[in-house]
């Protein structure tokens, strides 16, 4: 039965994070498919280029609950419900699979967005139960700040966020696994925005530019 519990836990999660909220808006507001407009995209930075800065916003916040949601309230059942591992491991193994969802839905053939709005829900609702990682996380949106302040791309402002994350966490001594799997995070970012760095060393990235 534990691993049922965990199983049904994870299809969960993978089914909210599927959600693809920028495609719902872009079909409801515009009747258009987001994912042939602008970057091709589903996430918030190119619902706010294509459908408008509220739009992206509400994605953006969207898409940060449906990680935090996953990890606050089927994590924690999950870890109530089972000790198949420690109640840290699996509220991140639910974690993990929301941001799977995001990045592949099932609902549209498995393609979806980056992932950085629900990893950021995800550890907003881990920080809730981690002491320390809250201070962590706050200097890693800071480092995004600071770099998407100074050069206006998000894409880079997510990749260096993200690889600082796992060094964060070595610095505030957090566990091998959250570090292991900040790791994962920031090399599974890297691999999402692999278009994105190629641009970047072309010196193509478009900048963020407000409506």
């Amino acid at each position: 039965m534990p691993y049922i519990y965990l199983i049904l836990s994870l299809i969960t999660s993978y089914l909210i994070g599927s959600i693809p909220t920028g495609y719902i808006f872009g079909r409801m507001l515009k009747g258009i498919d987001i994912r042939h407009y602008g970057s091709g995209n589903m996430g918030a930075t190119n619902a706010m280029r294509v459908l408008g800065k509220k739009v992206g916003i509400s994605v953006l916040l969207i898409d940060i609950l449906k990680g935090f949601l996953a990890v606050l309230f089927i994590g924690s059942w999950c870890a109530q419900s089972t000790s198949i591992f420690s109640s840290e491991l699996t509220r991140l193994l639910i974690g993990v699979s929301s941001i799977l969802g995001h990045t592949w839905t099932v609902f549209l053939k498995f393609k979806g967005g980056k992932g950085i709005a629900t990893t950021l829900g995800v550890f907003l609702a881990m920080a809730i139960k981690i002491k320390g990682l809250g201070l962590g996380l706050g200097l890693v949106l800071l480092i995004w700040i600071l770099v998407f302040v100074l050069s206006r791309i998000v894409s880079l402002a997510s990749i260096i966020a993200s690889i600082s994350f796992p060094l964060i966490m070595l610095i505030f001594k957090q566990s091998q696994i959250l570090f292991f799997v900040t790791l994962l995070v920031a090399l599974f970012v890297i691999y999402k925005h692999k278009s994105n760095v190629h641009r970047l060393l072309q010196r193509k990235e478009p900048r963020l530019k407000f409506k």
